[in-house]
């Protein structure tokens, strides 16, 4: 065995040897702390003494010891009286730790002297915020979670606050928001009567919703779903397996709605075409389709040859013809109409089936004809959003949000459905929804996650359904189902029954040339009567046939 060795065994015998007399001798170095804790005192309070009173005190400490060493067990009592004494001196007195600052108060506290500049002002005389103020005169109440977090908030702010300028109330909102943590949403609920603020966080918004069918009126589409505090609608939903109810929001379309068209805006890979995609299967439902992909990138190809879709068009050709075909469509529908009117009876059916016009990216489609020198393609919606809600024609556009200025004023105007996805500025919000956004986005924005307005109502937060391309093999295996479950089929039944109407006729036919004399004798062909050949029924066309246009 080495010398290292010895020198480490050594060590740890002679930690164990300590260790156990530190267990065995624990009490008495206890006593003993204690019993030097008494005499301290004792020796400090001989020292305090004044020198004309030290003799009876001392005259008093001697008949106090004789007294007990009189009395029967009173020396061991003493004894006794004396070790617990130094026993309980002597103890290891554990600290306890300072408790913790009130979080809630931190918060609070950086909040108020953070809003201290922006609502003070120098010739108020009791101002309601100044710097080492206390938060508790302007805020009413307030709440916290369990992780600390802020859940509401009530703060009054002074009179002379500019709170009708969006840009003063986007500055307070942006420092509240910033100093109570940037993981939620918070909407701000300004009341300029009584100057108060009252913030409220957001619970995230369920993004596990599949496309399916929803219980919807004729004519509804359902956009995505919201809070309950924005709507007064739920609707049953398949989620997590199973069956619950959520707060949708609703599209009402048709000859009675006031927002016939809508212009859907987002960043890129948050779910602009998912929305799309999730119309369009929805549309087809009760009407027909016509989808143009100006980015070209085959998003809706699983619509190509679809019972119900006119075209899928991802070139300019393609799209400018799909266009003035629509364009023709919508007069057309506009004139029977007009004509049913005046004579006073229902219109064409075909006229009363909706058709929707679905183009996403179309800003692309225009720079690409601007530099062929073609017409541009928004041009071409001109009728169409002027005269669709009367010929049952609702046109649907989505495009990026940084393309915002190169969408026509017309096409701006036109729809007034509004859906914006992905994160998103205060300017940003006011050019794309036509008003202040009262919601602060979250530093998070998951794909499909963003507001909606219709109309002139107040914006909404809003969660598109996940509708992916079936095509796609990087998504969920079930959300591609659920779309695949959705879309348009040939019903076989019905190219069955063609097909054996069809094999009756030419058996018919066959049947009666066989009966036929036979016609090797011309020479009595004068005495032969006419034979009447049964007429062929029309065949009508398969189904999978999609109608042509062009």
């Amino acid at each position: 065995m080495t010398f290292t060795e010895h020198l480490a065994r050594g060590r740890d015998f002679a930690r164990t040897a300590g260790d156990h007399a530190a267990d065995m001798f624990g009490p008495l170095i206890t006593i003993g702390r204690g019993l030097r804790a008494h005499a301290a005192w004792a020796k400090n309070w001989w020292a305090n003494t004044p020198k004309d009173k030290r003799g009876p005190a001392l005259f008093l400490v001697v008949a106090v010891v004789a007294a007990v060493a009189l009395l029967p067990y009173g020396p061991l009592l003493a004894l006794l009286t004396l070790m617990g004494s130094a026993a309980w001196a002597g103890r290891v007195r554990v600290v306890p730790p300072p408790p913790a600052p009130d979080t809630s108060n931190l918060k609070l506290a950086a909040i108020y002297t953070a809003l201290t500049p922006y609502l003070v002002h120098e010739s108020d005389p009791n101002p309601l915020y100044a710097h080492g103020g206390d938060f508790k005169e302007a805020f009413s109440s307030w709440e916290f979670d369990e992780e600390g977090r802020l859940i509401s908030l009530d703060l009054r702010y002074p009179a002379y606050f500019t709170d009708t300028e969006p840009q003063s109330r986007a500055r307070i909102e942006q420092v509240i928001h910033g100093k109570v943590g940037r993981s939620r949403e918070y909407r701000f609920v300004w009341d300029e009567e009584v100057n108060r603020l009252q913030v409220v966080a957001l619970p995230p918004l369920p993004g596990d919703i599949a496309a399916q069918t929803f219980v919807t009126a004729a004519g509804e589409l359902v956009l995505g779903f919201t809070d309950t505090t924005s709507t007064n609608r739920m609707i049953p939903v398949r989620q997590d397996g199973g069956q619950a109810h959520q707060p949708p929001v609703l599209w009402r379309t048709g000859p009675r709605s006031a927002e016939p068209h809508l212009l859907g805006l987002g960043a890129h890979g948050f779910g602009t075409s998912t929305l799309l995609r999730s119309l369009a299967l929805q549309a087809l439902q009760h009407g027909d389709v016509v989808v143009i992909d100006g980015a070209g990138t085959g998003e809706h190809a699983c619509l190509v040859g679809r019972p119900g879709v006119h075209t899928v068009e991802t070139s300019l050709h393609g799209a400018l013809a799909a266009l003035e075909w629509a364009a023709t469509e919508t007069q057309r529908r506009l004139d029977a109409h007009n004509q049913a009117k005046r004579s006073g009876v229902m219109p064409p059916a075909d006229t009363l089936r909706p058709l929707w016009l679905l183009l996403d990216h179309p800003s692309e489609l225009s720079e690409l004809a601007h530099a062929e020198g073609r017409p541009d393609p928004q041009e071409l919606l001109e009728t169409p959003l002027r005269h669709g809600r009367t010929a049952h024609v609702t046109v649907v556009v989505v495009d990026r949000l940084d393309a915002l200025e190169r969408i026509r004023p017309n096409l701006r105007s036109g729809c007034r459905a509004r859906v914006v996805l992905g994160p998103l500025s205060p300017e940003l919000a006011l050019d794309a929804l036509g008003t202040p956004l009262d919601i602060t986005p979250s530093s998070h924005t998951p794909p499909g996650r963003g507001y909606a307005r219709l109309g002139n109502a107040a914006p909404v937060r809003l969660q598109v359904p996940a509708t992916p391309d079936p095509l796609d093999e990087d998504a969920p295996t079930d959300q591609r189902d659920a779309v695949i479950a959705l879309l348009p089929h040939a019903d076989t039944r019905t190219e069955s029954t063609a097909e054996l109407s069809l094999s009756k006729d030419l058996s018919s036919l066959d049947a009666a040339a066989r009966s036929l004399p036979d016609l090797s004798d011309l020479s009595d062909l004068s005495e032969l009567s006419p034979i009447e050949v049964p007429p062929i029924p029309p065949v009508p066309p398969m189904p999978t046939e999609a109608p042509r246009f062009l």
